[in-house]
């Protein structure tokens, strides 16, 4: 085989700048980019680099104010802390590896030690400006692409003390994108929880937490005791640590663990050692020796340390690596779950019934399981209508892993053709899987779809087990397609609403229409896309795509690639799951006819 003639000398050698490389590999400095329909995407990670830094100030004692506002495709920031020193103004959101971040003197616990965030924000905006307030003057830079424009200077008399930041993503990284209040609405009161008697405004909205991480508790699933909870939660704050917890009827368990300030998704050391430590907290206090199983079932809890040099696993920090945190957090668990239990004897009680109860039930479910695992064994050794990729959540790597869950053979034959083997699995449903509703954990090994299902991610003991980091639910665009969505949604929200809050699960977005000529071709996603394509396409002929398995292979492959179009699928707060599923799954309602026909297309 001929080898191809390449020139390869000191001139095919690139040395880019730091803020060159941040718009080159944006990626590895603010994960996915996309277009703000999911809360993980790269301009609500800018928006919280610039709100981390006048939190920032708020932990170190200075202002106890911020406000935040959104004008279109721009944020401000205004904080009221110290302000950046003067002379250092323009390095500080330019030059890689320079902040005051480094100085424990000046900043104790943070998260954004690698001094990269706010360079990121400039690097990827067209627009991005910086204002210091100090000493009644201010200095500020303005910046485009990362680039100085231009720079100022003055006096201030009637301006206190802080720093006051605007950007706008660039649209040449970002593209037709938009943010979402919602998702930035769920931020301030992450930051409202972790940081006590803080103010954040947002267009004008308050957020403020008094009591932290027990009003986030309260928040996500009420304060009812024998409705919402079972007892009133235990809550403590130390220097370093505070957590809360209480128990309620649902199934599984739920954790909320945070780093200075930082939402840790996938959790960590600090999460499995803040476990650890409320069950030997609880066994200590019983002197029994309940498992941890039993004692977690239908366990809320919710944990924030502050850690002084924080080891992440990638840049978007969603899961801490420091092992020497293990041994205090354990212990200072442990002893205030333990005086919590003598201060609340009728807590103690309620505890000590559940953990009996979910014995109960786990003895009841291992007989079920065996004839459930033996009827799947005479069936397969392997699990049917699952498609396995070679890499899984844990692997290095391994968080790039996804299950597309699949409606029939003919839309598992059009992703298995140019699915990546490496990172991608598919499950293939055989039509509408049975409705999970209302029905007890052990209706799941009654039934052998969902029972492969839940064997095929892992889940069935622990989602810590889980064997992929994203599930993506990749139906058909029609009545029949967007019902077994739904029952696929209840499956997970009744069984495994832990997996939904930690942001596990997708919906595959996939183009409707097909719009080309013998020279171009456009995928739509929508009638208005559709209408804009036929316009700029002349001569086109219009494709509409009934189902997936319309979708050529060689076609498809683009769809499920680097770039695929996926919606986060979340819950504002746990508390609204029961009553979202009743409505959407329950007895078929008047309300629900009107709402039917008021909203049917």
């Amino acid at each position: 085989m001929a080898k191809t003639t390449q020139t390869y000398d000191e001139s095919k050698i690139q040395t880019l700048s730091s803020l060159e490389h941040i718009r080159l590999r944006s990626g590895m400095y603010i994960g996915r980019l996309g277009d703000g329909t999911n809360p993980e995407d790269g301009m609500y990670v800018m928006l919280k680099e610039v709100v981390d830094n006048a939190v920032d100030e708020f932990i170190m004692g200075f202002g106890r104010k911020i406000l935040l506002k959104r004008e279109g495709a721009m944020i401000k920031c205004r904080d009221y802390g110290r302000g950046i020193p003067h002379g250092k103004l323009v390095d500080c959101v330019s030059v890689i590896n320079t902040g005051a971040k480094y100085n424990d003197d000046v900043f104790v616990f943070s998260v954004g030690l690698n001094g990269v965030g706010t360079k990121a924000v400039n690097a990827l905006s067209n627009h991005f400006l910086i204002r210091s307030y100090r000493e009644n003057s201010f200095r500020e830079a303005r910046f485009s692409r990362g680039r100085l424009v231009k720079k100022r200077r003055g006096a201030c008399e009637e301006q206190e003390d802080g720093t006051y930041v605007e950007f706008v993503p660039d649209e040449e990284i970002f593209h037709d994108y938009d943010f979402v209040d919602e998702y930035i609405e769920r931020r301030m009161w992450n930051y409202a929880y972790l940081n006590r008697n803080l103010k954040l405004y947002f267009n004008g909205t308050k957020f403020e937490s008094k009591r932290g991480l027990q009003d986030l508790l309260e928040k996500e699933v009420g304060r009812k005791i024998g409705e919402d909870i079972l007892y009133p939660s235990c809550h403590h704050v130390g220097e370093r640590l505070e957590f809360a917890f209480t128990h309620t009827s649902a199934y599984g368990e739920m954790h909320f663990p945070f780093v200075n300030g930082q939402f840790t998704a996938d959790g960590g050391t600090h999460l499995s050692s803040f476990r650890e430590g409320t069950l030997k907290g609880i066994n200590d206090f019983a002197k029994k020796n309940y498992s941890g199983m039993d004692v977690r079932e239908g366990f809320i809890g919710a944990i924030a340390v502050k850690v002084k040099d924080p080891i992440f696993e990638s840049q978007t920090k969603n899961k801490l690596g420091n092992t020497e945190i293990r041994p205090w957090i354990i212990t200072e668990v442990k002893t205030a779950v333990v005086d919590y239990l003598h201060k609340n004897p009728e807590s103690a009680r309620v505890i000590e019934k559940k953990i009996l109860s979910n014995e109960k039930l786990r003895k009841e479910l291992t007989a079920i399981r065996k004839e459930a695992k033996a009827a799947a064994k005479k069936i397969s050794l392997n699990i049917p209508k699952l498609k396995d990729c070679k890499i899984h959540r844990g692997d290095r790597g391994g968080e790039k892993t996804t299950i597309f869950i699949t409606e029939g053979q003919s839309a598992t034959g059009s992703m298995v053709g140019c699915r990546n083997v490496r990172y991608q699995a598919i499950y293939s449903l055989r039509g509408k899987p049975w409705n999970s509703y209302g029905k007890s954990r052990a209706a799941i090994y009654k039934n052998e779809e969902l029972f492969n299902l839940m064997m095929a991610l892992g889940i069935e003991n622990d989602i810590e087990n889980l064997r992929y980091q994203r599930i993506v639910l990749a139906t058909d665009a029609d009545t029949d397609g967007f019902h077994i969505r739904n029952l696929i949604l209840t499956f997970f929200l009744n069984y495994f609403e832990e997996l939904v809050i930690g942001g596990h699960l997708y919906i595959l977005e996939t183009p409707l229409f097909r719009v080309r000529n013998k020279v171009q071709t456009r995928y739509c996603y929508s009638e208005r896309e559709r209408d804009k394509a036929m316009k700029a396409i002349r001569g086109s002929e219009i494709t509409r795509f009934k189902g997936l398995g319309e979708i050529n292979p060689r076609e498809f492959g683009q769809f499920i690639g680097d770039d695929m179009k996926l919606v986060s699928v979340g819950i504002d707060s746990i508390k609204k799951v029961p009553e979202t599923l009743t409505f959407f799954m329950g007895k078929n309602t008047p309300a629900r006819r009107e709402f039917i026909m008021e909203n049917l297309v």
